[in-house]
Formats: structure tokens, C-alpha cells, sequence
């Protein structure tokens, strides 16, 4: 349903003030302003195993015409800049010591006054504005990046993620919603894949159903369209198509977080081959080459971010209720991009994890001649689902996990069957039968939302 020596380590951590790049080669002018993060080493996905994306450090610059000041000199290392709506501050993840651990912290560009809005012992990356001045970032508890929001005044934190794998948040989009990289199968480590979910962690969808390429650093271009790296380049998800649209994209290699220009050019990170580091280049689609616009001969160039205001996301108020655990209403079990005989799914069978990670059944409820089933299921914990026939026999099963929140109340088209696919017009038999749930909670009560 619902990829990835000692003491010459320790002396670059020891520079807390790093240099102002100096190598001005093959670089030119009329870009925007802009922020970007210089890294000696980088490895993209290090966060599909709960690792570090930057060995030797990182330092993020503003370059502002031809030359370049770092935004935080005070800083052992910082990287993922996040500028906010109205252009006056910036998020990003720093340590003001090398043997810190990663936080985040905020700082006002005109008096440069930093704050730091994270606290723990714990890495805390990746983060990006919010509306109503909150904030969402991945934070690494018990070994692996979970996604959080926090509210910047008053510190208060909410989980979205509930799965054991690793997740990071890549954007927000304009309508609200977290796009979000885990591993494909959702609550696997397998390789990276595109997912979104809601402010309060409901919601959770793969973008698209077209799985079997690595696809990460999603970002929402002007256009609505989600622009991602593969294994062969830019591709993009756009609304008129249930499945990836490749961009004919320049020969090299791309690292994602692609920086959208007023002029509709792109600015991202592009190498030639593996032997080369990367740089930063300016690109307008349809073109055939790149051209370079920070150069430097010994270190990556990355994650660039236009330093300009921007229309706010909308806002979600959330749709979760006051009650414990979570509905689950499927509307046709059929309707899917597996095939099933007519009448051949009898039951639908819930697992969770246990404490070792294995899965754990919750129960089973029948599922009508329509495809259409309505169960209760607990929230905040993995979920998985089974169709059976009437011998018990697994007709489906997913690969993957999902999860509702506290209270969430969730409509399903089908099982697996696509965003392109509307619901039918017509009231499903379970609740023709009864509204309240099939109890797979392990417990007798019923939410209030079941009656």
C-alpha cells in the first residue's frame, strides 16, 4: 500500500567557524539570492538507516550576486535551510558544537539573532515551516528518524509518523499536507519512496501507486506538480496521471531538493560522474545543458533555497475526534489493481507489530458481497491488512504498514486501488447492516464515532 579515519574526522569537527568559499570559478551572475549547504562529504539517504548524512560536517552560505557569508559562523555545523514565508527567518539544523547532537534552531536575517527551538539528546534534522507558526522536522528516537511537528512558542510536540523505519519530511505542500520519504513498503527498509500525510498524522497515503524505483527529494513546484530524483534522473508527479512523468533531464547525477526561480529556472545539485562533487547549476526545463552557478573543486554544493516570500500553505483543522482508537471503512475490496474473483473475499484480517517487530494478529471481520467492510482499529501503531476467502486462505496481503490516529475516521475506495479512483455512488451493504464497527481493538468498547 502504502528506500535506502579517526583523526582526520576529528579535526574537521574541531573548525567551528568554517572558511568563506573562496573558489569563484565558473560561476555567474543574475541568479536569485539564495542559501545552500556546503558539505566536504554527503550521502542523501543516510536517513533510511538512521544515519549520518554528513560525515565531515556542513556549513550552510547566502550567496548574494557573486559572493557568498555563511549564516550561522558561530556554528560547528549546519545544513537544511528552511526560509520562511514572509523571507525574515530561516530554520535549519545545526550544532554549536562539533560533538553535539544535530537540533534545530531558528535565526532572524536582519539581526541575526538565533534561537534554539528543539531540545534532547536526540538528532533533530530536516525541518520546514509550517502555517499557524509551527514547524516539521525528523527527529531520531531509539535509532530511527520519526517526523514531528512542534509549535515554535510553545514547544509543544506531536508525532505523525507510527511506524518503526525511517522517515523525513522533503516539503510542505501548498495544500497542507507533510510530503514525506520512508521505505517502500511503508514500515520497511526498502528503498526510498513518497508519501504524504496531514499536520495531525492522519491521512497517510503513498503519493502514487506506481511502485518499484527509488524516488526521493520531492519538492512542489510552482505548477502543483511534485519534482523527485530516480535512479535515471528528474521525474514528476502531476494531477492528470496516476503514475510518474520522466523528465527528459541533463546527463549527470541529481540529489533532489530542487530551488524554483521567479523566471520558472530551476537551481539544484548536479554532478557529472561520481568522481566529481557536486554543484550547484541553474537549468530551465527543455534545455539540454546545465549552467554551473557555484563551483567549488573540493566539496559539495547542496540543497539550495531561494531566499524569497511565499504564499502560506493552507491551513488543515484537523478532522480527528474525541474518542479512543480509529474507524476504517472500506467501500469495495474489488475495486483494487489485483483481481479478484466476484465473491471470493469472505474476511479481512488486521495485524500490528509485536515488541520484536514481528506482526501480531488483531482480529477478523466479514466482508460483504459488495467488497465493503467497517472495522475498529487502534491508533498509533502499525496496521496491516489481509483478505481472505472462505477457507481462511490469504487472497491478499499487504507488504507494508500504515496507521490512524486517535480518533481518525477513514474512508477507503478500495484496497490498493489508486487515486484515480472514485468511489461508487452507492450506500455499502456493511452499513446497511449495522454502523458500528467490527471491534479489532482487542477490547469491547466502541468508539462513539462506531453508532
Amino acid at each position: 500500500m502504502l528506500p535506502r579515519s579517526i583523526l582526520a574526522f576529528a579535526l574537521l569537527l574541531i573548525s567551528v567557524v568554517p572558511a568563506t568559499p573562496t573558489d569563484s570559478s565558473n560561476e555567474s551572475t543574475g541568479a536569485p539570492t539564495f542559501l545552500y549547504t556546503e558539505a566536504k562529504t554527503y550521502d542523501p539517504l543516510a536517513w533510511q538507516h538512521g544515519g549520518e548524512r554528513f560525515a565531515s560536517g556542513a556549513h550552510i552560505f547566502v550567496r548574494e550576486g557573486n559572493s557568498d557569508h555563511s549564516l550561522a559562523p558561530e556554528f560547528a555545523a549546519t545544513a537544511d535551510p528552511a526560509v520562511s514565508f514572509d523571507a525574515q527567518k530561516v530554520l535549519f539544523s545545526g550544532k554549536r558544537q562539533s560533538n553535539d547532537p544535530w537540533q534545530i534552531w531558528e535565526i532572524t536575517l536582519e539581526d541575526k539573532q538565533v534561537r534554539r527551538v528543539t531540545t534532547g539528546n536526540e538528532d533533530c534534522i530536516r525541518p520546514f515551516y509550517l502555517p499557524d507558526d509551527r514547524m516539521v522536522y525528523a527527529r531520531k528516537l531509539d535509532g530511527h528518524f520519526i517526523i514531528e511537528t512542534v509549535d515554535l512558542f510553545s514547544g509543544k510536540t506531536l508525532p505523525l509518523t507510527y511506524i518503526s523505519s525511517n522517515a523525513i519530511p522533503s516539503d510542505v505542500l501548498r495544500d497542507g499536507r507533510v510530503l514525506f520519504e520512508s521505505g517502500f513498503p511503508l514500515g520497511t527498509d526498502g528503498p526510498p519512496e513518497i508519501y504524504t500525510v496531514y499536520s495531525d498524522g492522519s491521512g497517510i497515503e503513498s503519493y502514487r501507486c506506481d511502485h518499484g524505483v527509488a524516488r526521493h527529494g520531492g519538492r512542489q513546484a510552482s505548477s502543483g506538480d511534485i519534482i523527485f530524483v530516480t535512479d535515471h534522473g528528474f521525474a514528476r508527479f502531476t494531477s492528470a496521471w496516476a503514475q510518474q512523468i520522466a523528465i527528459t533531464s541533463p546527463k549527470g547525477e541529481f540529489v533532489g531538493d530542487v530551488a524554483e526561480t521567479s523566471a520558472g529556472d530551476w537551481i539544484f545539485a548536479w554532478r557529472r560522474n561520481v568522481s566529481s562533487p557536486f554543484q550547484l547549476v541553474r537549468w530551465k526545463p527543455g534545455v539540454r545543458e546545465v549552467e554551473p552557478i557555484v563551483v567549488r573543486s573540493d566539496v559539495n554544493l547542496i540543497q539550495p533555497t531561494v531566499l524569497a516570500q511565499r504564499t502560506v500553505p493552507n491551513h488543515h483543522p484537523s478532522g480527528l475526534h474525541d474518542w479512543p482508537n480509529a474507524n476504517l471503512l472500506c467501500l469495495n475490496a474489488y475495486t483494487s489493481k489485483s483481481q479478484f474473483a466476484a465473491g471470493s473475499i469472505q474476511s479481512v484480517r488486521l495485524y500490528t507489530r509485536d515488541s520484536d517487530g514481528g506482526p501480531r494478529p488483531l482480529g477478523t471481520a466479514p466482508v460483504e458481497h459488495d467488497g465493503s467492510f467497517f472495522v475498529h482499529v487502534p491508533n498509533d501503531q502499525p496496521l496491516q491488512i489481509e483478505l481472505l476467502d472462505a477457507s481462511g486462505k490469504t487472497l491478499k496481503r499487504e507488504s507494508g504498514f500504515f496507521w490512524m490516529r486517535r480518533g481518525e475516521q477513514r474512508v477507503c475506495v478500495g484496497c490498493h486501488a489508486g487515486p484515480e479512483t472514485s468511489p461508487e455512488n452507492a450506500v455499502p451493504m456493511v452499513l446497511l447492516k449495522s454502523t458500528t464497527p467490527a471491534d479489532m481493538t482487542g477490547s469491547s468498547a466502541q468508539s462513539a464515532g462506531g453508532h
